[in-house]
């Protein structure tokens, strides 16, 4: 739901509290939804993926690198929706392996949604998370195609680094492991060029970093504006 989420951020003041997102949703129909049915759907389903409410710290961070890095809008949105839909997150092992110019299989997709969702999902239903999916790795850049899908490499930021780092930090990633995380094999960042981004975040305020040797200290309260101001 990436134009979705676009349109939403861009109704909304950076300052937002979550009844103005839903507001921009329901009332002001941002997304241009043709009944008020849909557009209450819409905003469950955008605060299911992304909670739009503040009081979230990964909402909050996401929101503050957003306005930060346009670029990175796309990655910024895939990594939240993987952290908190585990659906999505299962689906990571049929798309992140594959080299570049590599066909996609939705069969692999669908053997790891139905390895995550068991018995819980019926074959019609699996096909309909299968293809949202497929939707999502597409808007984040890692799909193309229609009807033949193939895996193009996407272009990690300073800031979809930062929150990769973070999220790998929260998974119990320490030291130089921040540098080689699944999270940023999500984003198709290398170590070294993880250790470069990651240098280009502290210039631009978001992370405390030191490196020396084999130690590498990482402080991410910059990375969230309520902790810098409490």
């Amino acid at each position: 739901m990436l134009d979705e989420l676009k349109a939403t951020l861009e109704d909304a003041p950076n300052d937002a509290l979550r009844p103005a997102y839903v507001a921009a949703i329901v009332e002001h129909n941002c997304l241009g939804k043709p009944t008020s049915a849909t557009r209450t759907l819409s905003a469950q389903r955008l605060s299911e993926l992304y909670s739009l409410d503040p009081d979230v710290p990964l909402f909050r961070i996401m929101r503050n690198l957003w306005r930060l890095d346009e670029r990175g809008q796309p990655l910024l949105a895939l990594l939240v929706a993987l952290a908190r839909d585990p659906l999505l997150a299962a689906t990571t092992s049929a798309v992140i392996p594959l080299g570049a110019n590599e066909e996609f299989a939705r069969g692999p997709m669908r053997q790891a949604l139905r390895e995550a969702a068991g018995s819980r999902l019926s074959d019609a239903t699996l096909d309909k998370v299968a293809r949202n999916a497929a939707s999502s790795w597409s808007q984040a850049g890692h799909l193309s195609g229609r009807t033949f899908k193939v895996r193009r490499l996407v272009q990690p930021t300073f800031a979809t680094v930062a929150l990769a780092m973070l999220l790998a930090y929260t998974c119990g990633g320490r030291g130089e492991a921040l540098f080689d995380s699944d999270w940023l094999k999500v984003i198709d960042c290398q170590a070294s060029q993880a250790r470069a981004l990651a240098i280009d975040a502290k210039r631009h305020g978001l992370i405390d970093l030191r490196m020396g040797g084999e130690v590498l200290d990482v402080d991410f309260d910059r990375l969230d504006p309520w902790m810098v101001r409490h």
